[in-house]
Formats: structure tokens, C-alpha cells, sequence
């Protein structure tokens, strides 16, 4: 009996964690801040996905900050959206791209991780590549910042200089 209440102890130690990471909403919004200058960095590596895979075809969501991307295209002086998209995903990493490949690279391609803890926390790393004729990447610009305090269902912003994104993940 006492190995019954000691195992329906460490049971109830143990499952909060196992249960709370699960299926999450994303949406993102990259955004190129037009007032700030580029600041270009090294070529996106040839490991950009991180060991992340791009989000199934059944995983995509039709987006739903319209209203906010309306916003940032009135002003082209100040704001040029590069990507809006959404998805479903599990707790982990996924690949983000967009754009024609060449040579295993896009003209936008990242990667985003969530995991929760007390809040979501995420960590982003995009790249915006420029191609010569013969695609091969001859620029990038690197976004790349976390935050451990994204909230469930908010709108987040991300400043990293001249990219930033718009981000709301949501746990249904």
C-alpha cells in the first residue's frame, strides 16, 4: 500500500511536466524596419534549419493579423513586411521559409523554437539572403533574439535593429 501512495506521488510530480509543453498557434510577422540601416552578417549557414523540419501541409493556418499588416504596409517608408505566416506546431523547432530554393537555401529561411516553462518562451533566428545570378547567397541579414516571457495568446514584438517580427503563440 505505502509503494502505491509513493508512486501516486512521483506520478503527480512528474506529469505536470510531461503535459505542458503540447500543440501550439503561431503566427509571425518579419518585418524589415525601412528607417534603420541593414546591417549585413554572415551567410545564413548551411544548418539554418536548426534540426528543424518545415511545418506539415496540413499544419499551415490562413493568417489572421491582417489588420496589423495593413498597418505596417500603409507606411513603405518605415515598413517593407518581408513574411507573414501561420502554423500549428509542436513544442520544438520548426524550419520557416519562403521563397525559391537555390543550393539549399532561400530568400528567407529560419527557424523558430518554442518551449514552455512558466511562460512560452521562443527562440528566432531568420535570415534574409540575396542571390548572383548563378544562386549563390552573396548577402545576408541575420534576425536573431529570444524571449522568455511570451504569453499565451499576446502579441509579442521582437526588435532585433533593422528586422523585427510580430509574434503570437497561442495554446489552444
Amino acid at each position: 500500500m505505502r509503494a502505491i501512495r509513493c508512486l501516486t506521488l512521483l506520478l503527480a510530480l512528474f506529469a505536470p511536466a510531461a503535459f505542458a509543453e503540447g500543440v501550439y498557434q503561431v503566427e509571425m510577422i518579419l518585418v524589415r524596419q525601412n528607417a534603420v540601416p541593414a546591417i549585413t552578417s554572415q551567410f545564413a549557414p548551411e544548418d539554418w534549419r536548426n534540426a528543424g523540419q518545415p511545418p506539415a501541409e496540413g499544419d499551415m493556418r490562413q493568417p489572421l493579423l491582417n489588420d496589423e499588416v495593413a498597418k505596417l504596409a500603409a507606411d513603405p517608408s518605415k515598413y517593407t513586411v518581408l513574411l507573414h505566416k501561420a502554423w500549428q506546431q509542436d513544442a520544438g523547432t520548426v524550419a520557416i521559409s519562403d521563397g525559391k530554393e537555390h543550393f539549399g537555401h532561400f530568400p528567407i529561411e529560419g527557424n523558430l523554437n518554442v518551449t514552455e516553462e512558466r511562460f512560452i518562451a521562443v527562440d528566432t533566428s531568420f535570415w534574409i539572403n540575396q542571390f548572383d545570378g548563378n544562386g549563390s547567397v552573396i548577402q545576408s541579414e541575420q534576425f536573431k533574439q529570444s524571449n522568455n516571457t511570451v504569453k499565451n495568446g499576446e502579441l509579442t514584438f521582437l526588435d532585433g535593429g533593422h528586422l523585427a517580427l510580430l509574434l503570437k503563440v497561442s495554446k489552444p
